[in-house]
């Protein structure tokens, strides 16, 4: 092996250089998938902004609970238990905390 090979094993957790470049072949669809991600709650924040000014703008409250209930089912349905931990930290990011 040579110390490349090494490195990149040692890197990865791999104990093989092949099974070293299927890591880092993922590892980089995982960073790719994960500014995607990032990107989309970006503008999720700021779709959710819209929202609250028009409600706000028309006297109502920042925050329409039931929809918040259906954003977590529509989580908890699709992703699991995790998924509840996963719309709640999305709702706290697009409205803040309650």
């Amino acid at each position: 092996m040579t110390l490349a090979e090494k490195t990149v094993t040692e890197k990865t957790g791999a104990r093989t250089p092949e099974a070293a470049d299927v890591i880092t072949s993922a590892r980089e669809r995982i960073d790719a998938l994960d500014d995607r991600i990032i990107g989309l709650v970006q503008e999720r924040m700021a779709v959710s902004a819209v929202i609250q000014d028009a409600r706000l703008s028309s006297g109502g409250r920042r925050v329409n609970l039931s929809r918040e209930m259906e954003v977590l089912s529509h989580f908890r349905d699709a992703l699991g238990r995790p998924g509840t931990s996963l719309a709640m930290t999305l709702l706290e990011l697009c409205r803040g905390r309650i």
